[in-house]
């Protein structure tokens, strides 16, 4: 009854968030409070889970995504992730463009929401497609993949970030970090190869309206940041994050030590890179002081919503009493080892197919699978990161109609729905596919 319970509870999830079109916070709340009265957890009990989650998972992760949208935001007005697609393409070079969007979609998209990163570099990318001689639909699928890797994959996005912090891997940022961006290569090599192969097929109409000159959109920009500056937010944290795992895996003693495993905790690493972010400003008045960053802020309130709903979610399935039902199944031998990535895999998968939105997807496969891996005896940086990616993989199968990401690539792009669903679907299907296999393969190499 406790499992048939939780079904119906996501269930009446998918079904307000799709058919209702209520807010996924809204939507995580009422399936909270279903499952906790419809499991006969105690009223008082219910109130103390829901408290309990959502603030606890705040506490760990909280302002980590502050921090991380508050970058995004800057990089995205001051010119920077511009100026980081600029460098790409002078490393890449002008006679690989689709190469170039997608190394620059996996740059950007790891501070930038993969939307709002689509929108800035979209007249970019028509730009060169024209210099080129290529297809817009590619260089756009070229861009929309590379973005959608890192999105899913790498924090500081919110979606992996809730996803570690639900599985109580938020410890082990900096790992997750790490073969985040490995595991985020496949997806977008794969990205990129159906963008050269398949996606240049499909023409988009009035392609050649705009006398679009790539010079020219680079200074209507104005003056931009150095690369230095541009690169350092992102660079940063990751360095800071990085230095202090590795430390606290060797065992560092004295105050050196525990000076850099400070700075390593991830909300002071992501401070470090709000703070280099600053160097990003034009100028300090209230514009950039206050409104930038309270645009930063505004970016972050719904995400944290749906994160700390989450949260709530998980710990009230945690105290259902589902996780000693668990114990009684020999599900050691069942899903063991490597196979136990496909349950989040299918989960995430479903989950996203059928609401749309991938960090909804992260927040709550998280929340139903993390009752599970103790009893898998899942545990440890490096299981518990590929976890995340396996989640993750999930969570990027599939982009369609009801995905907001998949508005935004068609409108800008041009394409006609029907060919959207051949080039932008089906991709994101083969990158989820890809990402679970390679996934797999860590699993069996490294645990």
């Amino acid at each position: 009854m406790l499992f048939l319970v939780l079904i119906i509870g996501v269930l009446l999830i998918v079904i307000a968030t799709t058919l209702f079109k209520l807010h996924p916070f809204l939507s995580l709340l009422l399936g909270t409070l279903f499952v906790g009265f419809a499991s006969g957890m105690p009223l008082t009990k219910i109130v103390e889970n829901i408290n309990g989650g959502f603030g606890g998972l705040m506490t760990s992760i909280g302002l980590v995504i502050v921090f991380g949208t508050i970058i995004g935001t800057i990089l995205e007005k001051s010119g920077a992730a511009l100026r980081m697609a600029e460098v790409v393409l002078r490393v890449v070079g002008p006679k690989r463009p689709q190469l170039a969007m997608s190394l620059i979609g996996y740059i950007v998209s790891i501070p930038v929401f993969c939307d709002s990163g689509f929108v800035i570099l979209s007249s970019l990318k028509k730009a060169l497609a024209k210099r080129a001689k290529v297809t817009i639909a590619s260089m756009s699928v070229a861009l929309a993949t590379g973005l959608y890797a890192t999105h899913t994959l790498v924090p500081p996005t919110p979606g992996p970030i809730a996803a570690a912090g639900n599985i109580g891997a938020e410890g082990y940022l900096g790992t997750i970090i790490l073969i985040g961006l490995i595991v985020a290569i496949p997806a977008t090599i794969v990205g990129y190869f159906w963008a050269a192969k398949v996606a240049k097929k499909i023409e988009v109409p009035d392609d050649g309206n705009e006398e679009l000159d790539y010079d020219e959109i680079v200074k209507s920009f104005g003056k931009m940041p150095s690369a230095f500056q541009a690169f350092l937010p992102i660079i940063l944290p990751i360095i800071l994050i990085g230095i202090g795992s590795i430390i606290t895996v060797l065992g560092g003693k004295g105050n050196i030590s525990a000076f850099f495993i400070f700075l390593g905790q991830p909300v002071i690493a992501l401070l470090a890179g709000v703070i280099a972010a600053f160097t990003l400003l034009p100028n300090y008045t209230e514009e950039t002081l206050t409104k930038w960053v309270g645009q930063g802020l505004l970016d972050a309130a719904p995400i944290l919503l749906i994160t700390g709903a989450g949260g709530a979610f998980g710990t009230v399935i945690k105290n259902t009493g589902i996780a000693d039902a668990i114990q009684g199944w020999d599900l050691a031998n069942a899903f063991s080892g490597v196979w136990f990535l496909l349950i989040p895999f299918i989960i995430a998968a479903a989950l996203k197919t059928a609401q749309g939105s991938s960090t909804a997807a992260l927040v709550i496969t998280s929340s139903l699978i993390a009752p599970l891996l103790p009893v898998m005896g899942i545990a440890g940086a490096v299981p518990l990161a590929l976890v995340v990616m396996a989640v993750g993989a999930g969570a990027m199968a599939v982009s369609h109609v009801n995905d907001s990401f998949f508005w935004v690539v068609t409108q800008f792009s041009g394409m006609k729905v029907t060919d959207a669903y051949k080039a932008q679907t089906m991709a994101t299907l083969l990158q989820g596919v890809v990402t679970i296999i390679f996934t797999m393969i860590l699993w069996v190499i490294l645990v």
